[in-house]
């Protein structure tokens, strides 16, 4: 049996106390059943299968909006059993989030762009305010009222790290829902989850929530090393919102969350030939087996004001926050159990965002929003890597050149640690008109973003031996790095709206997503450094600025899409083509060889075109039918590694065709004790996937079969679920580390159970 870590312990008594303050919450607070209509509605306020939401920037995005974007509500979250981000990959189409590694990773594609290192390439806001690090952005999606996938650049009004899309989470408001809420859960892998949260509004103009929830699993997979649990999980945090409204036409929301994460390590299993030393086997193909400690530690706390005022013939909001993250990561970097090296990188970041926008009231032919935005944030990295017997042997000595002496050194462990400040700030100013002519409709907006980006690093090695007559010493090398990025992101947008439920857009707009640095990177550098103080000079230039840091990617986007429904509701369907002309696209590649790191690159140019379309249908009464499809054609037009000319390959990593179908129906029994029971089934395509540029490895498409039987009663609901019923075998993840190869397994076929209790 397991015993608790320290952490562990810590992060238990935070969700006992928690418990325990949420029980005296119950036990004060006035309870009602039923939720009051809200009387003075917010911001844009936006109805949807019953969700009342609000959105600052852009407004309804539902019906004849000149975007595509797939739109879930929290009963569509519960059908498809999404309770993380990366759970409504393939619902949304060519939009996928690979799960895999830990929730630290949060690589996200959309229409064959993405990395999965650094800058994400799709922004991510919870109730308007922006997640500024993509390490925080797989979370538990605990009581959200709605989701909002919008692909496609988005880059006037949200600027950096949105050319492919933006997502918007809407958490529960006291004023949609006054109560209690509960839930439970138990599944495959000894997965338990639980979750309680209070509504109250003690007047009309005042509203409170808490919510509370704490999820573990034991995990599917296990190290053969130790026989120990590799993917293991305990996960707990809560979220406290307080509303007001109608204060002299000033309304006010404050969200404080919190959450703590703890994992164990990587699942990756080897995937080459099966490797033999002096007779033994070490590892074999389909194995995981490392012998180094792997895991992920966690914390993240925010804080959001949004402040509103109605003034005559405009408001103005004022969205505030800080954002804090602290989180670790430890790796057996060879994944073998070998002793190659080790890498910790130990990471604390301060955060503080600002956007102030104003927006007209208009409802006339003319209506305009403007807006500022700043941000700073502030981060300190400690990433220690530890080259032991085997990759001083293999990684080292192995790559000094024949007729040279063989080093000697005093220690069969080497330090090669660094540590990096990296404070970075950036404004921006941005504008968007809209002119109705009749039934036209045209959008022209404009930003104007500037962002600043600094690193300092402090770094050293312990090496101490001998090269022949040369002495081998400890040594230091430290520096600072600068980086400035201007960029003019324009959009134009232009829609024929045929009546309320029917219409036709076009569009055209410039994405961006910020350049850095790539940390991952300083191990390899201070190898080289070691080598140069021996008199041995590695192949690849080793300029510090030109291998660490890398460039912003930038893209043209054209897209015209369609939105037709019909006038009673039992029809919907959107549709899109689009194009993307992109430049210095960010990869994050594997170096040659027997090398470390991983390096972030940039392509010269690629092309993506591809087509989406989405539709919901509802025959007959309690009876639904949901289809998504979306195909994406990703190509390299220029990039040259170096040694390979890639040019009209594949983009690795992105998927070619997303399918996505489910059919719910409910049957009425009308009886007290239960009053329906309902079927859903649901299945999921993905594919074809290359992991490599050369497009020599792929996953090919597979599919996914879901379904659950749930037994409804007003305030109660139990939910019995099956997920990859027929055990379909696929990978999520394909790399290779030292020249050898890994790969990470999807999950296998998981039952569970789910009990929801709204009073």
């Amino acid at each position: 049996m397991r015993v608790a870590q320290p952490a562990e312990m810590v992060l238990l008594c935070t969700i006992g106390k928690m418990k325990r303050l949420l029980l005296a919450i119950l036990l004060a607070l006035p309870l009602r059943l039923a939720a009051e209509e809200l009387k003075n509605a917010v911001d844009t306020v936006i109805m949807v299968d019953n969700v009342n939401v609000t959105a600052i920037k852009q407004g309804n995005i539902g019906r004849n909006a000149p975007v595509t974007a797939t739109l879930l509500t929290a009963a569509d979250l519960e059908r498809n059993g999404i309770t993380a981000l990366k759970e409504a990959s393939l619902v949304a189409p060519n939009f996928y989030i690979p799960d895999y590694g830990s929730r630290m990773t949060s690589s996200v594609y959309v229409r064959g762009l993405g990395a999965r290192i650094d800058q994400p390439v799709i922004g991510m806001n919870i109730d308007n305010v922006p997640v500024m690090n993509k390490e925080a952005y797989d979370f538990e999606l605990a009581d959200v009222e709605r989701i909002e996938i919008l692909r496609g650049p988005q880059s006037t009004l949200y600027g950096r790290n949105t050319m492919g899309g933006v997502v918007n989470v809407y958490t529960l408001s006291p004023f949609t829902y006054e109560g209690i809420r509960i839930g439970a859960e138990y599944g495959s892998g000894n997965t338990v989850k639980a979750r309680i949260s209070v509504y109250n509004t003690p007047t009309q103009r005042f509203g409170t929530s808490v919510a509370a929830y704490y999820s573990q699993t034991d995990g599917f997979y296990r190290n053969l090393y130790d026989d120990s649990a590799c993917d293991w999980e305990r996960m707990g945090g809560g979220r406290f919102k307080l509303q007001w409204r109608d204060l002299r036409d000033t309304r006010i929301d404050n969200t404080l969350a919190f959450s703590i994460t703890r994992q164990g390590g990587y699942p990756y299993a080897y995937a080459g030939e099966d490797i033999v030393e002096n007779g033994e086997s070490v590892i074999a193909n389909g194995e995981i087996r490392y012998n180094d400690p792997c895991g992920y530690s966690r914390t993240t706390l925010s804080d959001g004001i949004t402040v509103r005022h109605d003034a005559e013939r405009f408001t103005v909001a004022s969205i505030t926050s800080y954002q804090y993250l602290d989180d670790e990561m430890i790796l057996d970097q060879d994944f073998m159990p070998l002793s190659y090296f080790t890498l910790q990188q130990k990471r604390r970041e301060h955060s503080v965002t600002e956007d102030l926008v104003f927006k007209s009231r208009s409802t006339g032919r003319y209506r305009w929003l403007a807006g500022l935005f700043a941000f700073y944030r502030h981060g300190k990295m400690h990433a220690p890597v530890r080259f032991k017997q085997t990759g001083i042997e293999r990684l080292i000595i192995g790559n000094i050149p024949d007729g040279m002496p063989t080093p000697t050194f005093t220690s069969d462990e080497l330090l090669f640690d660094s540590r990096f400040t990296m404070p970075s700030f950036g404004v921006a100013a941005y504008h968007e008109s809209t002119v109705l002519l009749g039934k036209f409709e045209l959008t022209a907006g404009i930003r104007f973003d500037f962002e600043h980006d600094r690193l300092r690093y402090d770094c050293m090695s312990d090496a101490q031996g001998t090269f022949g007559t040369t002495a081998i010493e400890p040594f230091e090398h430290n520096g600072l790095l600068r980086k400035s990025f201007f960029e003019v992101l324009p959009k134009l947008t232009a829609t024929f709206r045929i009546d309320a439920r029917n219409s036709v857009y076009a569009s055209i707009s410039r994405g961006y997503k910020a350049g850095g640095f790539n940390t991952q990177m300083f191990s390899e550098v201070l190898q080289s450094l070691l080598m140069a103080q021996m008199g041995v000079y590695w192949s690849r230039d080793f300029d510090i600025d030109k291998v660490v840091a890398y460039k912003p990617e930038h893209s043209w986007n054209f897209e015209i899409g369609a939105h037709a429904a019909s006038s009673d509701g039992r029809f919907a369907a959107d549709a899109a083509l689009f194009y993307i002309d992109c430049r210095d696209q960010q990869l994050t590649v594997f170096p040659e060889g027997q090398t470390t790191g991983r390096m972030m690159t940039n392509a010269g140019r690629s092309r993506s075109f591809g087509a989406e379309i989405s539709s919901r249908i509802l025959p007959f009464e309690n009876f639904e039918l949901s289809l998504s499809y979306g195909y994406t054609n990703a190509r390299f037009l220029e990039f040259t590694s170096g040694r390979n000319d890639y040019a009209g390959r594949i983009v690795p990593y992105a998927p070619q065709h997303t399918v996505s179908a489910r059919a719910s129906y409910y049957v009425e029994i009308g009886a007290r004790w239960l009053e329906r029971i309902g079927f859903n089934v649901g299945y999921k395509g993905l594919g074809r996937i290359y992991w490599n540029e050369d497009n020599s490895l792929w996953q090919p498409f597979y599919s996914l079969l879901d379904c659950s039987v749930s037994f409804v009663q007003r305030h109660w609901k139990v939910e019995v679920w099956g997920r990859n019923l027929t055990g379909t075998r696929y990978d999520v993840f394909h790399f290779e580390s030292i020249s050898h190869p890994f790969l990470q397994r999807g999950r296998p076929r998981t039952f569970g159970v789910t009990l929801s209790v709204n009073l």
